[in-house]
């Protein structure tokens, strides 16, 4: 029976691709009547890398500033950048979701091999040509922002101007820095607790996901109780792929065991000679000091430090960060950017 069904199924949804038609446009007309006409998919294009793989991308808006966004993780998705859109399209700045392979609404292979720096940064330049993108703004947060200091390195000759978002340059800076956050949040008893399920490796355990997120991440991630973290950022922790972040960075943001273990970027930053806005928070997990040394050390760029804004400043100090991007992306596109002096 599954054959007969299965001809009337596919019948019927050509029978339905056949009679949509656009407002105002004679029921008679068809795709073969019009082949400068093309189908509308909201904004959405799969962009094909490694010649076998698809990823996802979606533009939102239509100004001539033109933002891709490189999303954290590794392995996480594009979710939590959707209160861009409350900001950004209104200002004529227009972006691009996209979900890096492996994640969201992206191709998802198995092959543990796929998930390293070098690999990502050949998906970045690839996804680039698939979306024809030349003079635009890269903008990267956390791993993204690793991402697009790697990426940069390489192809920054594409790029208008660049934000890098709430991340250091190098683990080496950013694990003694996590530690002390960590004796900072943690009571005695509670670092006891923490310390020696650590040992035990026991991080599924109830009371150990309770200091992690409830003690670590909404000090240091955002800082809201989690039960009132947004809902596009509560889905982006449903959707992630776990692999990913296992094989490269390791089990959670306290704990770099994984393939970019060792990165380090310090003495390439000033190789970065486009426009650069550099950002993070006061309260987030990244230490504010690698911050200003990454504006220090980039030459054209501009520091700004959201000062009530932790990991995810776009949510917990939202106005500020929304309104220095904003002015970044403006003041370069209209030629008027001044970087800091150094």
């Amino acid at each position: 029976m599954k054959a007969p069904v299965m001809a009337v199924l596919f019948f019927l949804i050509a029978a339905g691709c056949q009679n949509t038609h656009e407002p105002g446009q004679s029921l008679t007309a068809s795709p073969k009547d019009d082949t400068a006409y093309v189908i509308k998919t909201g904004g959405v294009t799969m962009i094909r890398v490694d010649g076998k793989y698809n990823v996802w991308t979606k533009k939102v808006g239509n100004g001539k500033i033109k933002v891709l966004l490189l999303h954290g993780g590794p392995g996480f998705s594009h979710d939590y950048f959707e209160c861009f859109e409350d900001f950004l399209p209104s200002e004529g700045i227009s972006f691009y979701y996209y979900d890096q392979l492996g994640c969201g609404n992206s191709d998802a292979p198995a092959d543990s091999s796929l998930w390293n720096l070098p690999r990502y940064v050949e998906e970045v330049e690839q996804v680039r040509k698939g979306l024809g993108l030349d003079s635009f703004y890269l903008l990267g947060h956390s791993w993204g922002g690793m991402l697009a200091m790697e990426y940069l390195s390489k192809y920054q000759s594409h790029v208008k101007g660049a934000v890098i978002s709430n991340m250091t340059a190098s683990v080496a800076s950013y694990v003694p820095y996590a530690e002390k956050l960590k004796k900072q949040f943690l009571s005695k008893s509670e670092l006891q607790t923490y310390d020696s399920l650590d040992k035990l490796k026991a991080y599924d355990k109830p009371a150990y996901q309770d200091l992690l997120m409830g003690k670590l991440y909404t000090h240091t991630i955002c800082q809201l109780p989690v039960t009132q973290w947004p809902e596009p950022l509560l889905r982006t922790f449903r959707k992630a792929n776990t692999s990913i972040y296992m094989e490269m960075q390791g089990v959670d943001e306290f704990h770099i065991t994984g393939n970019f273990k060792d990165w380090n970027m310090w003495d390439r930053l000033a190789e970065i000679k486009v426009p650069t806005l550099v950002i993070g928070g006061m309260h987030d997990e990244m230490n504010p000091e690698d911050i200003r040394r990454e504006g220090r050390l980039i030459p054209n760029s501009h520091t700004y430090l959201c000062p009530n804004g932790s990991h995810l400043s776009m949510y917990d100090d939202q106005r500020n960060y929304f309104n220095s991007l904003i002015d970044f992306l403006k003041q370069v596109d209209g030629n008027q950017f001044l970087p800091d002096k150094k």
